[in-house]
């Protein structure tokens, strides 16, 4: 979850100038880039439980750590509550512990892989020294919300308070899942609503290949993803398909709309946030935000309620695609390829947008509810999602091909494509891997899996 923005500038005048933010993403397509980011939870090697905040094995002595190896801290009151470098680049904390790194805006997987093995290696130098360890899955395995530490910053208390309010299952949103995802550019709104609605649609497709969540306080889900599951309760408000996205008159100014009528966190002022949840930043325009009474928001507060949204697809002045859950290494790396090898080619966006343009917002809501049990075996207009994926992986596997990125042993961006061409040929995801191991080798316990899928 992002820092908060400075409040900066006059007042916003009208809801123009929020179209017009959105709108300036637009970017012409030699100026497209990749930004991946990817949580992971922090244990304890001697117990395997959840790292405090505090202490000589706690998070804030991780990103100590990590500022001795270049990274500068950003403080909230007193507390160290995230990094950021001088590359673009930033690592910062979600509610329970999870570190999360937000790498920086890359021309091509090769050097995303590069940032991602870096990282990984200057987290692993640190950690091992404190007796950390780092866990890629989607959902914490063993540990209930309760032994889970809460991370000292401000925006976490009010949805801390907020969340039971409006779903089920906020709090374990918070505390207890990981993901990966990626983040790519638009050239025009029309690009932006086509790219927006295929990688909406196929979502869920990613929920599957990436499945890697399927036990829950030490035991069996029933669930192949369950932070996928976890998505389904959140909050009705912010989350979810966003079915408007598929309807005639579909741009920047409809999603703006959705947006004004998403119910506020916070505004943040002078180093603090003010508990505003569930009121209105129509409101807010109005200089009458109960919160706040008498003061109009500046495009900072703008920017900040735009990060308070979780669709499956975020827009900001880019596209965030936030289905998957987070794994091993080499799954961080296929996210990224899946999505650009779909959307930054223009036949395979095409492609895509065939395989998607007659299914129903009845059955992509259904496929949205049912894959996280189901897995690949879920189905949409008479296919199986391993079909489906099948066909996704071919048309993605074209579009980093023709896109002709390659490392310097002469490979293009393909390769990253592996492991879930594993997992569609297999018809085994990770989460079945870690099922058939939890009832056979691992003797019915969860925790060899943070031995074997620790970074």
């Amino acid at each position: 979850m992002s820092a908060p923005a400075k409040p900066s500038g006059e007042p916003i005048a009208g809801k123009h100038q929020l179209v017009e933010y959105l709108e300036s993403g637009c970017k012409p397509k030699d100026a497209w880039r990749i930004g991946t980011e990817h949580e992971k939870f922090g244990f304890s090697l001697d117990d395997l439980k959840p790292l405090p905040y505090e202490g000589g094995h706690g998070v804030k002595a991780m990103l100590d750590g990590l500022v001795g190896l270049g990274w500068e801290p950003v403080f909230e009151g007193d507390h160290v509550i995230a990094l950021h470098d001088y590359c673009g680049a930033a690592i910062s904390l979600e509610p329970g512990g999870q570190l999360e790194l937000s790498g920086g805006l890359l021309e091509n997987i090769h050097q995303t892989a590069a940032e991602v093995t870096h990282h990984l290696a200057q987290v692993k130098h640190v950690a091992q020294h404190l007796g950390i360890g780092f866990l890629g899955v989607g959902f914490q395995p063993k540990w209930s919300r309760t032994d889970t530490p809460w991370m000292p910053k401000g925006r976490y208390v009010i949805m801390r308070r907020y969340m039971p309010e409006v779903g089920t299952k906020g709090l374990d949103m918070m505390l207890r899942t990981c993901t990966v995802q990626v983040n790519l550019d638009f050239a025009s709104e029309a690009d932006m609503v086509k790219k927006l609605r295929v990688s909406l649609a196929l979502q869920p497709i990613a929920t599957a290949l990436f499945a890697a969540s399927p036990f829950i306080d030490g035991k069996p889900s029933g669930f192949i993803s369950s932070r996928g599951d976890v998505w389904t309760d959140t909050d009705r408000y912010r989350t979810g398909g966003l079915p408007f996205a598929f309807e005639d008159g579909m741009g920047f100014e409809r999603y703006v709309d959705w947006m004004l009528d998403v119910p506020m966190y916070f505004v943040y002022r002078d180093g603090k946030y003010i508990d505003a949840a569930g009121q209105s930043f129509r409101d807010f325009m109005a200089g009458k935000l109960p919160a706040f009474p008498g003061e109009l928001p500046t495009m900072g507060d703008w920017a900040d309620h735009l990060t308070t949204a979780f669709p499956d697809v975020r827009l900001k002045k880019f596209l965030e695609m936030r289905g998957a859950d987070a794994g091993p290494w080499r799954r961080l790396c296929a996210l990224p390829a899946l999505w650009t090898g779909l959307l930054y080619d223009d036949a395979a966006l095409n492609g895509a947008w065939d395989l998607v343009k007659d299914w129903s917002a009845e059955q992509r809501e259904a496929l949205r509810a049912t894959v996280p049990a189901q897995g690949l075996a879920a189905t949409i207009n008479g296919r199986s999602v391993r079909e489906v994926a099948s066909d996704v992986l071919a048309l993605a596997r074209a579009g980093l091909k023709a896109r002709g990125r390659l490392n310097d042993s002469g490979r293009d961006e393909t390769i990253y494509l592996d492991p879930i061409e594993t997992v569609v040929k297999s018809g085994k995801t990770a989460s079945e891997e870690m099922l058939e191991a939890f009832h056979t080798r691992w003797q019915g316990s969860v925790d060899p899996i943070f031995k074997e899928y620790a970074y």
